[in-house]
């Protein structure tokens, strides 16, 4: 979901004075796997340290097989005092945790919604400027799992089984058109991959996506929905249909459809910040706000586009000091931003 860069949108007198609440560039739509996922935590007792103190982790989760996953996988990482991020892998099962104190580190794979797969854990330790921690984390399939239950819908994972090679190809063309920027090629390779299989979950789901960044909106709510139809549970989908009925002014759909997609991965901040936007969108700021803090607490930094829809929020009930507070929250996490002149302003306004 984007706004053009700048763009303001009124709020009226907050204290006296007359504000404007910049609109923000939110995240990236989240494709078969999401755009390469970034998180982090400070480490234990969350000191400040330098940048040059600081490491990170970069991983990909694999099939058993060696092939990568075909889709979004959730990847915990934990430390002994219990703080943690929650980041999610992109299409090719690759993730990033940045920003990480140096020590110990639990590293936890949850692709459990088909109940096809183990919980993994690894522990990774971290070292002072020694760069990026490189791990690989291969699935582990449950021996003997039946699933159980009278649920009739169709596993994203027995979907994946019964795509016909020639339509895996077209859909992997169109991965590689994203990769060099070309989205119009890509479109057209998606298109085919489903005119060969119209079943293709994430075929659907990615050209939704394309669409929706082109601002073609009916077009992207017909892929979505026709994707959320062949699995109610796949979670992208769920999500990405969300952002778009928010961008639609649908607001109360899009909550509905937001809220099915937290139904099916409670802590993915991405639902959680497009929740707390539809939420202020109808005026129930109390919801707005839980969820705004809870898409940050979740994502971290990557996330810190949260509080600056915070900003707008407290603005918008007039908090001035709440505002404040957000604003220069928001600027700590995100000093290169590119509205941050915008920000720096209106601080300067507000004190």
């Amino acid at each position: 979901m984007t706004w053009p860069p700048g763009a303001i949108l009124p709020l009226g007198l907050v204290n006296g004075m007359r504000f404007r609440a910049i609109a923000i560039l939110a995240l990236p739509l989240i494709l078969s796997g999401p755009v390469y996922a970034q998180g982090g935590i400070s480490g234990p007792g969350s000191r400040v340290l330098s940048p040059d103190r600081l490491g990170s982790i970069r991983g990909t989760v694999l099939m058993p097989d060696g092939s990568p996953v075909s889709q979004a996988v959730k990847v915990t990482l934990k430390v002994l005092r219990g703080d943690q991020a929650v980041v999610y892998t992109d299409q090719q099962g690759r993730f990033e945790l940045i920003n990480l104190a140096p020590a110990q580190y639990t590293i936890e794979v949850d692709a459990d919604r088909e109940r096809r797969f183990e919980t993994i854990r690894e522990t990774v330790q971290v070292q002072r400027g020694a760069g990026p921690t490189m791990v690989t984390l291969y699935l582990k399939e449950k021996l003997g799992e039946v699933r159980a239950g009278a649920d009739k819908t169709i596993s994203v994972a027995m979907l994946d089984q019964k795509v016909p090679g020639a339509a895996k190809r077209e859909f992997d063309r169109a991965s590689h058109y994203l990769s060099e920027g070309n989205s119009l090629e890509a479109i057209a390779a998606l298109k085919r991959a489903i005119a060969i299989y119209p079943d293709y979950l994430a075929a659907h789901n990615d050209l939704g996506a394309q669409f929706l960044e082109r601002e073609q909106l009916e077009e992207a709510a017909a892929e979505l929905q026709t994707a959320v139809k062949i699995d109610p549970k796949a979670f992208n989908p769920q999500l990405n249909l969300g952002i778009v009925l928010l961008r639609q002014n649908k607001f109360s759909e899009s909550l509905a459809t937001l809220d099915k997609a937290l139904s099916i991965e409670p802590a993915a901040p991405a639902a959680h910040l497009y929740a707390g936007m539809a939420s202020v969108k109808l005026n129930d700021t109390t919801r707005g706000e839980k969820e705004l803090n809870a898409a940050y607490d979740l994502g971290g930094t990557a996330y810190a586009v949260a509080l600056l829809h915070l900003g707008n929020l407290h603005l918008k009930r007039g908090e001035r000091d709440l505002a404040l507070k957000s604003f220069e929250s928001y600027l700590r996490e995100s000093p290169n931003a590119a509205d941050a002149d915008q920000v720096q302003k209106l601080i300067a306004r507000l004190r």
